[in-house]
């Protein structure tokens, strides 16, 4: 297994390895620009290193990735009733996501 790490964007946590594509919420920048994600909370080295675990990030690492699209994902139904009271409401809803590459994995 290859270099990896845990970032955290958008309220969620990722683990994410190099060359890998990953869904994250929706970041700004164009398509094929550059983006860094600078909270890192755990970096895996190759081989046999050990974790650096952050407390809670870890010190001078970053990952860097490259936005290959942007997107909406599934639409989801939101329905809501209170049964017997007349009243019932029906919304719809699509996330707006990133598409990342990652390029380099710095720690």
């Amino acid at each position: 297994m290859g270099r990896y790490a845990v970032v955290k964007t958008g309220g969620k946590q990722y683990r994410v390895a190099e060359g890998e594509l990953v869904d994250v919420e929706r970041l700004g920048g164009d398509v094929g620009a550059t983006v860094t994600l600078d909270e890192v909370l755990l970096v895996s080295g190759d081989g046999h290193d050990e974790a650096r675990v952050g407390t809670p990030l870890v010190e001078q690492a970053q990952v860097t990735a490259e936005i290959v699209e942007q997107g909406l994902d599934k639409k989801i139904i939101v329905f809501k009733k209170k049964r017997r009271k007349g009243y019932a409401r029906k919304q719809g809803h699509r996330q707006m996501h990133t598409t990342l590459r990652i390029v380099e994995i710095q720690a």
